[in-house]
């Protein structure tokens, strides 16, 4: 399942004149590489099989007892729903922890080891052409245009600011904004010392979302540049790790996409900071996993990645989705299938798993976070028509899979306990059932949904040095304690949106691309109230029935009662100036940069800073 047991070795695309890259790579090494990664996704195959057969007997056990009848048989298969991502993200946590762990106890350089390990020479000149491109539609132009400059400076100060172009890619409907995005390039044109390396584009028909404003950059300019990398409005990315990164391909010509380990910008917002944390310390774990047995096959986050523009423009190109409805049309969630299409022309999808210069901006609040995921849910389940296509490495047709299946996890997860409520309403539920098993296979899925964050903190704590740079052992302990409850509050109530959508998807209802709120923001109790009246009516009616059919039950259904029933409050404390405040001064969720005084990051916000302020003055 994880892997093509029968793949041949993949052969090594040639090396353009101007990529100065020496190919090591023999047949020899070749094959033993892939030797390794089929070894690799043997065991986790094998242990993600076993993890879920038992687990999936264990609910038979507790199902079966007094016999098996519709309403069960339709609870056993939503419960299955969700064990690919719980098993998958529990094993790639423990794997991730146990490669952190070694690298951090142990003099020797395991990395290099490593065969799939990227090799490149830190100090090689640079002989390519890169473009850093920016895909923005109805964004802020000030903050995006400040970010820009505060990249493109830190390569100037890298001293390669000369290899790299800028283009600003706008899909821009409103004309205030677009006349305002003109403005800046011309202010930073006139201010720039090549001012020849600025670009603006504007188109005035969305065609294919981003993906299209990306396709359409790489048609115009396929012969002017090796690599472009692809940059979100809130993207920023130190001028070390983009010179990085292009080094990796220059030295690595078989690799196509290469994608950076983003993490989120030190945020001001309690639900931010909160998300960001919990996130950090999870991905840490979970991406060194993953990317062991993954090996050519990693992800596509659709920014802060180093693309190859020849292959990407030759063979990455989107299919149209056949029919009108919201699974229909252009490809949403373009990433995913852009990386599974690169891996079909016969290069390597790689992911870096160390953090360094790479930053995002996160969701300020509930309902901005909830309406983003909606509409990678929508862009998710669109990959069912892609399940199929000719050609694909096995790898990257299950990567598509669980994608989708993400997704239905949340909506089996909420039928799994709705279908519960009616089986108490039906059953003698407290003489037939196994109370004690049922309790322990509830404690053992939220540990393993919890394995991520806790083995991420884990490897942070017995670390001197990452614990110094997150504040701390008695910071990280306590934003662990103060993150793990948010976790799970936020859990249920993100479920159940994504469950009412997908329910809505049926029925030809589909979500339109707007801009994501990224400043600051007060949720106030009337928006609270609109947007989490149905988790709040969900909360109410499980309480109710478990207090009439097994009021046992309650003290076990609080994380997910509670979250529903309290989801319009938790919208509105968490995005409260008074808690964010707080957590501020505390150093409650505080990351590496936020004790970083001249760090690359506090650099480039310095930078951005300055570069808004002079867009203020001119406006002024």
């Amino acid at each position: 399942m994880f892997m093509d047991m029968h793949r041949k070795p993949l052969p090594i695309p040639a090396v353009t004149s101007n990529q100065n890259a020496i190919v090591t790579h023999t047949p020899v090494m070749r094959h033993n590489k892939d030797t390794l990664a089929s070894r690799r996704r043997l065991i986790f195959l094998s242990l993600n099989l076993v993890t879920i057969s038992i687990l999936t007997v264990w609910m038979g056990l507790f199902l079966s007892s007094g016999g098996w009848s519709f309403i069960k048989l339709i609870m056993m298969l939503a419960y299955m729903t969700t064990l690919p991502w719980l098993s998958i993200g529990f094993w790639n946590a423990i794997i991730g922890y146990i490669l952190i762990s070694r690298e951090q106890l142990s003099s020797r350089s395991y990395n290099a080891e490593d065969p799939w390990t990227l090799s490149h020479d830190p100090a090689a000149p640079i002989k390519s052409r890169t473009a850093l491109a920016i895909a923005v539609r109805n964004e802020e132009p000030e903050s995006t245009f400040s970010r820009l400059r505060a990249i493109h400076e830190a390569l100037r100060r890298q001293g390669f600011a000369a290899e790299f172009d800028v283009h600003v890619l706008s899909d821009t409907s409103d004309p205030h904004i677009a006349a305002k995005e003109q403005q800046l390039v011309e202010e930073w044109r006139q201010n720039a010392q090549t001012p020849q390396q600025i670009h603006y584009r504007r188109r005035h028909i969305n065609t294919g979302y981003k993906a299209g404003n990306i396709e359409e950059f790489c048609r115009r300019t396929v012969d002017d540049y090796d690599f472009f990398i692809t940059l979100d409005a809130d993207s920023l990315m130190s001028g070390a790790a983009i010179v990085r990164a292009v080094r990796m391909m220059e030295a690595n010509p078989e690799v196509g996409i290469l994608q950076t380990l983003v993490v989120g910008i030190p945020a001001s917002t309690f639900f931010t900071r909160a998300f960001q944390f919990g996130m950090r310390h999870g991905m840490r774990a979970y991406t060194k996993g993953s990317a062991w047995w993954q090996c050519d096959c990693g992800p596509y986050w659709g920014h802060n990645a180093i693309v190859r523009m020849r292959p990407f423009h030759d063979h990455c190109t989107l299919p149209k989705l056949p029919g009108t409805g919201p699974l229909g049309g252009s490809i949403m969630s373009h990433d995913q299938v852009e990386a599974a299409l690169m891996r079909k022309a016969g290069y390597h999808v790689r992911v870096l798993t160390d953090e360094f210069g790479s930053w995002e901006e996160n969701p300020p609040a509930l309902p901005d976070f909830i309406q983003r995921d909606l509409r990678w849910c929508q862009g998710n389940m669109q990959y069912m028509h892609i399940l199929g296509m000719p050609g694909l490495v096995g790898l990257s047709r299950m990567q598509l899979l669980l994608s989708i299946l993400m997704f239905i996890a949340s909506a089996g997860w909420i039928s799994f306990v709705l279908l519960g409520l009616v089986w108490l309403m039906t059953a003698d539920y407290i003489t037939d059932t196994p109370i004690q098993l049922g309790l322990w296979l509830f404690g053992i899925t939220i540990t393993m949904h919890l394995a991520p964050k806790l083995f991420g903190l884990l490897s942070v704590l017995v670390s001197r040095k990452e614990s110094q740079r997150n504040g701390g052992h008695l910071s990280v302990v306590v934003s662990g304690l103060c993150e793990l409850p948010f976790a799970l509050l936020l859990a249920p109530i993100v479920s159940c949106a994504v469950t009412i959508f997908m329910i809505g998807l049926i029925f030809g209802k589909k979500i339109s691309w707007r801009v994501q709120r990224r400043a600051a923001r007060y949720v106030s109790w009337g928006e609270a109230a609109r947007t989490f009246w149905p988790q709040t009516l969900l909360g109410l009616g499980i309480f109710l029935i478990l207090s009439l059919y097994a009021a046992g039950a309650l003290v076990w259904a609080v994380p997910m009662v509670g979250a529903l029933v309290l989801s319009i409050p938790f919208a509105v404390w968490t995005s409260s100036q008074e808690l964010s405040n707080w957590s501020i001064r505390h150093k409650i969720f505080s990351v590496p940069e936020d004790y970083e005084t001249d760090g690359q990051l506090n650099r480039l916000m310095k930078h951005k800073r300055r570069s808004h302020a002079r867009s203020d003055q001119t406006v002024s």
